[in-house]
């Protein structure tokens, strides 16, 4: 067993398309409209299934934006240094919420940024990912 993907559900198929690749460096995969029903998705990633899990963005029709809720928390990315990223991120007009740092009682470097939906995604220092 493994995780495919995961669907975000976003007001501006474009903008957050344009975040992921952009800001994040992922790649747009594919995507699938189904005006019958009314909504658009887009995959992305920085490989394809079966060998990563991909990111699903849902558009529907007319709905310019989601409550959060308070039961989602964050996707995690691995990054090779995490205030480099951070750098990188606020470069392309992303935002940073969270700058790179020890997580709190523990010494793993991590940081978070917001995507323009309003998603947390955390940038996890590894030193042997890629960079953004």
């Amino acid at each position: 067993m493994r995780i495919l993907h995961t669907m975000l559900r976003v007001g501006n198929l474009q903008r957050s398309i344009d975040f992921y690749t952009s800001v994040l460096g992922m790649s747009l995969l594919r995507t699938s409209d189904n005006p019958e029903y009314k909504y658009t998705l887009a995959f992305l990633g920085y490989g394809r299934n079966p060998e990563h899990a991909e990111l699903e963005l849902t558009y529907n029709y007319g709905v310019e934006s989601y409550d959060m809720g308070t039961a989602y928390g964050h996707i995690a990315i691995a990054v090779p240094d995490a205030y480099a990223a951070c750098e990188a991120v606020k470069a392309k007009g992303g935002n940073v919420t969270r700058e790179a740092g020890p997580v709190k009682g523990g010494t793993t470097v991590i940081a978070f940024v917001q995507d323009p939906d309003g998603y947390k995604i955390e940038l996890i220092q590894r030193s042997s990912e890629v960079t953004l």
